[in-house]
């Protein structure tokens, strides 16, 4: 395949990219006026529906068959357990090799194990080892493909578009978040768990045929260090970078204080979040409304349009990021993480359905914020031969919080799901106005 060099390769160096990249603004939708831009965003789109699909199903078929918050906890540090043994040598593998190759291969890879479950249930023969298996090999491709998946953007992209591009990224995950889950919980309880994997399975094969359309970028590295060699050289790197560093370090205590929530909604939607159907009245009897309205009665389509909803606020937070100039992102990336920690506080604190949902919206533009800029600083303080590293150490921040997932889920146990969840987002609210009032570390960063 010819190679693509055009804006997604420059000759000059990062840091004179850097300084050349002065604050402004562009269209909302800049990057996708690059082809190969659009070609790697519809492959995000097809593997983020079936993630979103599965975060649902796989947590609420965990409980139907255990009913156990520590088994919830279980079933996500499996996933957990290569993110934080494999991620960074996915780093290595993502500066070594061009990034193409590792995305096609875990699409490939994520299809076969959405397939073994669907058939799994399809035989009769599925249990909860099945679920932490399939949990654990999903997290051995995501440990191998992110790092590469998102150092990708920074060569497709370049520089003055990428906290646009990353934005936008953020963006149709939330759109697909704001379907998808919603779409699996109505879906289990319509019809079946086994058809939702099956969709699942598509999507990835959808994803997979959509890589292997994307143009070739970067070059493969000689080889004249051994992986290891270079993974101290990376986390060396690291640790003199002091900006990155401490972006890192917020990201990492971010995600273990705010994520637990996500893996241990079917507590909150099975006995907290209630809905009595019968308040609607005569909208259950309409066509096509009314199995929609009396689903609700059922856990699995209340967790589903909670997770969905918050897509709402985080659509309108992606579009509000790709449109912003590059001025103050460290500051804006603080405050979102502040509106995160608080809105899931007062998400803890509520038993109303609908309050909930509300919550759940304002927590979504929380997020996307978070992601977004956390992403957009790393990248854009890191050396070019370092990308891929520093992002397996980002990514190993979703593995080190399924760890937090499982001592959440014990503590929720022993206190309830509420004290529990809402201590640990009224922690992470302490930390960010610490960084917000007592050090400037972050806070400057443009």
């Amino acid at each position: 395949m010819k190679e693509v060099p055009a804006l997604a390769m420059k000759t000059a160096s990062h840091s004179e990219r850097h300084r050349a990249n002065r604050p402004y603004r562009q269209g909302t939708f800049a990057a996708l006026k690059l082809p190969a831009y659009r070609i790697y965003f519809g492959a995000l789109l097809m593997q983020m529906a079936a993630m979103n699909m599965q975060m649902m199903a796989r947590s609420w078929f965990m409980y139907e068959l255990t009913g156990s918050a520590v088994m919830l906890g279980a079933v996500g540090l499996g996933s957990a357990l290569p993110m934080l043994t494999v991620s960074l040598f996915g780093g290595v593998l993502a500066d070594r090799i061009r990034k193409k190759s590792i995305l096609v291969a875990g699409q490939f890879a994520s299809a076969l194990v959405a397939l073994g479950i669907a058939v799994s249930i399809t035989v009769g023969t599925i249990s909860w080892i099945h679920l932490f298996a399939a949990a654990l090999l999903q997290g051995l491709v995501m440990a191998l493909m992110m790092p590469a998946r998102q150092a990708l953007i920074y060569e497709l992209v370049g520089e003055n578009t990428l906290m646009n591009a990353i934005a936008l990224n953020a963006a149709a995950m939330n759109f697909i978040r704001l379907m998808a889950p919603a779409f699996a919980g109505f879906f289990i309880a319509l019809w079946s768990i086994e058809g939702v994997y099956y969709i699942m399975t598509v999507l990835y094969v959808i994803g997979f045929m959509l890589a292997m359309r994307l143009p070739l970028t970067g070059t493969d590295r000689p080889r004249e260090n051994t992986a290891i060699q270079e993974l101290t050289e990376g986390l060396r790197y690291i640790r003199h970078n002091a900006d990155v560093l401490a972006i890192l370090v917020l990201t990492l205590l971010a995600t273990i204080l705010s994520m637990p929530y996500m893996f241990l909604l079917p507590m909150f939607t099975r006995d907290i979040l209630l809905v009595d159907v019968s308040i609607f009245g005569r909208l259950a009897s309409w066509p096509l409304i009314g199995p929609l309205v009396l689903a609700l009665g059922e856990s699995s389509a209340r967790q589903g349009l909670l997770i969905s909803v918050s897509g709402l606020g985080a659509i309108a937070g992606s579009l509000v990021v790709a449109s912003m100039s590059s001025r103050k992102r460290g500051l804006i990336f603080l405050l979102s993480l502040l509106l995160t920690a608080v809105s899931l506080v007062a998400f803890s604190a509520t038993g109303s359905y609908l309050l909930a949902l509300i919550f759940f919206i304002t927590m979504g533009l929380g997020q996307v914020g978070r992601l977004a800029l956390s992403n957009t600083l790393l990248l854009s303080n890191t050396d070019d031969i370092h990308q891929g590293r520093v992002m397996s150490v980002y990514m190993m921040n979703w593995g080190i919080t399924m760890v937090g997932v499982f001592f959440v889920s014990i503590l929720a146990d022993r206190v309830g799901v509420q004290l529990a969840v809402g201590g640990a987002a009224g922690l992470l609210a302490v930390i960010t106005l610490y960084y917000l009032f007592l050090t400037s570390r972050i806070r400057r960063l443009d």
